[in-house]
């Protein structure tokens, strides 16, 4: 059983969602304040969504100053999984940890709204039960979801595989290249802007995000094994 730190910053407000989702995934999941630097042992690190520290400043930016983020970077460095859910992806932007930024979105609007993605690649420790190619709906929440970077860091996104996932039948927010969702260079660190905690579970209107979680309480299994690559399994725990 995965032990599975979720982070809570002033202003998150999807901590309690993400903490159910991980437990219903049968992982041993609790709350870490943003003050704290001890992370429990955590095996698994996870930035939900919300608005840190109100997004005065611009999304992500003031949390990245928050205490924990030391202990989630170092955590990161050693090749342990981080995944980054909306304000989460804005905060891993943010503190250096994935490329590129969230700016406001293309038509100046707050989107609430289901949102369709496509799976890209598999091979993180938040995608590994799902398919290449698989379609899934969730929902999205933000006003700073338009994913942007520099023309040769989108080249090496694409070339390195590290597009997670991609909108498809629309680009709500006008993202670069249709990015919903990167990874880093090692690929144990992930980035996603829609919510897979608000759509994991029948009732919630269809299970569709329940494997980002299910992938975590799975990674010992082998036949879902990931290729690490630069971090070396002995990091990754997987």
């Amino acid at each position: 059983m995965p032990r599975v730190a979720v982070v809570v910053f002033p202003g998150s407000n999807c901590d309690a969602d993400t903490l159910a989702a991980a437990r219903a995934a049968g992982c041993d999941a609790y709350y870490v304040w943003h003050r704290d630097t001890d992370l429990q042992r955590a095996d698994v690190v996870v930035l939900p969504g919300g608005f840190s520290y109100g997004d005065y400043l611009r999304s992500g930016a003031i949390a990245r100053f928050s205490p924990v983020m030391a202990s989630v970077a170092a955590h990161a460095r050693a090749g342990g999984p981080v995944l980054g859910i909306c304000n989460g992806f804005q905060i891993l932007c943010e503190a250096g940890l994935l490329p590129g930024g969230l700016m406001r979105n293309a038509r100046q609007r707050f989107l609430s709204r289901p949102a369709w993605v496509r799976v890209e690649s598999t091979d993180t420790p938040f995608t590994r039960l799902y398919q290449v190619g698989e379609v899934l709906e969730l929902p999205i929440a933000h006003g700073d979801g338009r994913y942007v970077a520099d023309p040769g860091t989108t080249a090496e996104l694409e070339a390195g595989d590290r597009v997670v996932w991609r909108y498809v039948r629309d680009n709500p927010n006008g993202s670069t290249n249709e990015i919903a969702g990167i990874c880093n260079a090692g690929r144990n660190v992930v980035g996603i802007m829609p919510h897979p905690e608000r759509r994991n579970a029948p009732v919630l209107g269809g299970p569709d995000g329940a494997r980002v979680f299910l992938s975590m309480e799975a990674r010992n299994a082998t036949q879902h094994a990931v290729d690490v690559r630069a971090v070396g399994d002995r990091h990754l725990r997987v």
